[in-house]
């Protein structure tokens, strides 16, 4: 899926760019989120690092896009931006936040289309791997690298990272299966540890980061042995 954030104060562009991204999405066969902000300012303000693709028109009351593009990018790096405007002169400004292209007002299929299919193909080329928990009443995205372990506490995961400790209710099994295909190992019934950051084992004890996480005697052999293939492959 591709979450993509529209930043718009026209109810008029809202409506056609909602339509065209449609029309995108059945003829590329890509399903997309869409999220919609009526000013700068909404999106900024508390910005949750959740979106892949955003949207910004310029010209807005409150927050115009420069700037609310500044300020998302002191919080997210990798979101990808395309400006919308009928003003060309501002073109230039994008490239102070990183912006990916920008499609001049009024919107065509045509152009949009080319610019989403650049942004997908950023998005395939990236290796930062980040997935999103529940933290309080919003939401963390996370780099899948950044994670040293997590502690299952009662009902509640506790990721530790390297950004410090996060919080959620996520039953185990629904973590396991976020985590599918990487290099993470459940060490022990109550923690799952990222194999990339494993310092040591000694008995039946790991440690990662300063930490001492218990080794389940039963588990012991197998964790070995994915932390062998883990570094073996990374050496490749």
């Amino acid at each position: 899926m591709i979450r993509i954030a529209i930043v718009e104060d026209d109810k008029n562009y809202i409506d056609k760019l909602k339509d065209l991204l449609s029309r995108y999405e059945s003829e590329s066969n890509k399903k997309l989120m869409i999220t919609v902000f009526k000013d700068g300012e909404d999106i900024a303000i508390e910005y949750k690092p959740i979106y892949d693709i955003i949207l910004m028109d310029i010209e807005m009351c409150f927050m115009d896009g420069m700037t609310a593009a500044a300020k998302i990018r002191e919080s997210d790096s990798e979101v990808i931006l395309i400006f919308i405007t009928n003003m060309p002169q501002y073109v230039m400004e994008g490239y102070k936040v990183d912006a990916l292209d920008y499609v001049l007002k009024p919107i065509n299929y045509f152009e949009l289309s080319q610019r989403i299919d650049r942004a997908v193909k950023r998005m395939s080329r990236r290796t930062k791997k980040f997935i999103t928990i529940q933290v309080g009443n919003g939401v963390q995205k996370i780099e899948i690298s950044d994670i040293y372990f997590i502690e299952i506490q009662n009902h509640d995961a506790i990721y530790h990272t390297t950004e410090g400790t996060y919080t959620t209710r996520e039953p185990l099994k629904s973590l396991e299966k976020s985590l599918k295909g990487e290099c993470f190992f459940r060490c022990h019934r109550s923690y799952i540890v990222n194999l990339a950051h494993v310092d040591s084992v000694n008995g039946n004890e790991t440690y990662i980061a300063n930490h001492i996480i218990p080794l389940s005697r039963a588990r012991r052999k197998e964790f070995i042995d994915s932390i062998n293939n883990y570094f073996n492959e990374v050496g490749k």
